[in-house]
């Protein structure tokens, strides 16, 4: 970037830096500086009687606010925990007769945005506020851009946050640093994958990982993408699911096994998908789908305890509608095709592909030559029905031609033993009871390679390696994939997938 190019506070901020280095002072020093408290720490122990605790205190972090009062300036700083106050004394920071490095470092040379270290002794102001009497500081790193202007209160809280989704999602590093909430969000989407990770390991889970990179794109239908391998000279496909690895596990002898999976489909952009998402996949064997269902409500319950302190989730906009959400157990349970009966008047559960097509257009659904019966039914669901269930609902038994990875259904001629996980009508979670034979389990392949000769660039690819697998054995076993980022959207009532990631994809920045 070209001086030309600079704004006027960052042409500003350059000169201090240069200023600062004639001074003999490093705006970006090496060493350590040895923090000792932080912020929420420090107000919530802080007392009288306490206070020997605290004469001696290393603080640091990123300057907020500076309120310059000649020969004493308040500072707020923002650590790892919240905002804290510094009480800088010039008298007492340099005693001496010269006070150069008070003006080239304190008054003139530190901004906004700066990372400063201080050390001193913990006191209350005359207005109340826990501050620290500050004997030495230190600049740690000069910010040479500044950050966006907020309005806080006297607390330090923001109240009229950016919400620019070019600025956020293109510059998460400063939007985390303004926007206080964004960070509880993330804060979050932790506790949530430390809440399932205890759950599973306690029921004796194994956590592994499989490959990213893969030969075969298998274990759902989607579109890949794909590279090439200089060294083996062959495509590979960034994975879109981990299903077909982790049942190779089943087939090794882990009893339970599970996965955070990071996927890639090669599909559109909405406030749902991105093309990079996460996904927690785990394989039971001796299980069926009635089970996984029993499994899946224990789950969701601690996890939505463990994140927000309560099994209801608040989704909505405050200033229009809210909803609540329960994640306590029992979830509802509706079969495809009730739903589809229901909410479109249309049994199609005896449908051939024709049948489906002709109600597809009574319904303004657009089909092209490349579907199946699968296909259209998914298509009528996700159109007529999906949107309809908010609260926790089980859609069951879909048919076969939906889900070539399944067992038949025990008792229902067509249909196979799978649901998907409704939330605030949209799909959190797919599982199965697993097909375990090996010669079904080929003519399903054998099927979806028969629609992609038909142009649907989604059909599964046969993978021969998985049926060998399969030949050697795979005991009686049930599967899910939750998709996380959905999760995280519905506990911290984010309205998009871009909102719970922290580097979402888009279009690349063009630079000068």
């Amino acid at each position: 970037m070209s001086v030309q190019q600079l704004s006027e506070q960052e042409q500003i901020r350059r000169e201090k830096l240069q200023k600062l280095k004639e001074a003999g002072i490093n705006p970006y020093p090496p060493e350590l500086f040895p923090v000792s408290h932080y912020s929420a720490d420090i107000k919530k122990s802080f007392t009288e009687e306490t206070k020997e605790q605290f004469e001696q205190v290393h603080v640091a972090g990123r300057i907020m606010s500076i309120n310059d009062k000649g020969k004493v300036f308040f500072i707020k700083i923002q650590d790892n925990q919240g905002i804290f106050q510094l009480y800088v004394k010039r008298d007492e920071l340099y005693p001496g007769e010269d006070k150069s490095l008070w003006d080239v470092l304190v008054k003139h040379g530190l901004d906004l945005g700066d990372f400063i270290g201080a050390t001193g002794y913990v006191f209350i102001t005359k207005t109340g506020e826990t501050s620290l009497h500050t004997q030495s500081l230190t600049l740690l790193a000069k910010s040479l851009k500044p950050l966006p202007v907020v309005k806080r209160d006297e607390e330090g809280n923001v109240f009229d946050e950016v919400t620019d989704p070019e600025f956020k999602y293109r510059q998460r590093y400063a939007d985390l640093v303004i926007n206080p909430s964004v960070r509880d969000t993330f804060v979050k989407r932790t506790k949530l994958m430390n809440s399932i990770r205890e759950f599973l390991n306690q029921q004796g889970a194994l956590e592994v990982d499989t490959p990213v990179l893969q030969a075969i794109p298998g274990g759902a239908a989607a579109r890949p993408f794909v590279t090439h391998h200089n060294a083996l000279d062959v495509p590979f496909y960034l994975r879109i699911a981990n299903e077909l690895y982790l049942k190779r596990l089943i087939v090794g002898g882990f009893d339970w096994v599970y996965e955070f999976s990071r996927n890639f489909r090669n599909e559109g952009m909405d406030r749902t998908h991105n093309p990079e998402f996460t996904v927690l996949e785990f394989y039971v064997a001796y299980k069926d789908y009635f089970w996984m269902m029993e499994t899946t409500e224990q789950l969701l319950e601690k996890a939505a305890l463990d994140v927000n302190g309560t099994t209801d989730a608040t989704i909505g906009d405050p200033s229009t509608s809210l909803r609540k959400i329960s994640f306590k157990a029992p979830f509802a349970r509706v079969s495809i095709y009730d739903a589809i009966k229901e909410h479109t008047g249309f049994d199609v559960s005896e449908m051939n592909e024709e049948g489906l097509k002709e109600v597809c257009g009574k319904l303004g659904i657009h089909v092209d030559k490349t579907m199946g019966k699968g296909k259209l039914i998914d298509e009528i669901f996700g159109e007529k029905c999906e949107h309809h269930y908010i609260q926790p609902t089980f859609i069951i038994d879909y048919p076969i031609e939906m889900s070539p990875l399944t067992k038949k259904h025990r008792s229902k001629e067509g249909l196979v033993e799978r649901f998907e996980l409704m939330v605030n009508g949209k799909e959190v979670a797919n599982a199965y009871s697993e097909l375990n034979d090996p010669i079904e389990q080929r003519e399903r392949f054998e099927e979806q390679a028969k629609l992609m000769e038909r142009g649907d660039e989604e059909a599964m690819y046969i993978d021969y390696d998985f049926l060998r697998a399969l030949e050697y054995g795979m005991p009686p076993t049930s599967g899910i994939g939750f998709g996380i980022d959905r999760l995280v959207m519905m506990l911290t009532n984010s309205p998009s997938i871009q909102d719970v990631l922290f580097f979402p994809q888009m279009r690349p920045e063009k630079f000068d």
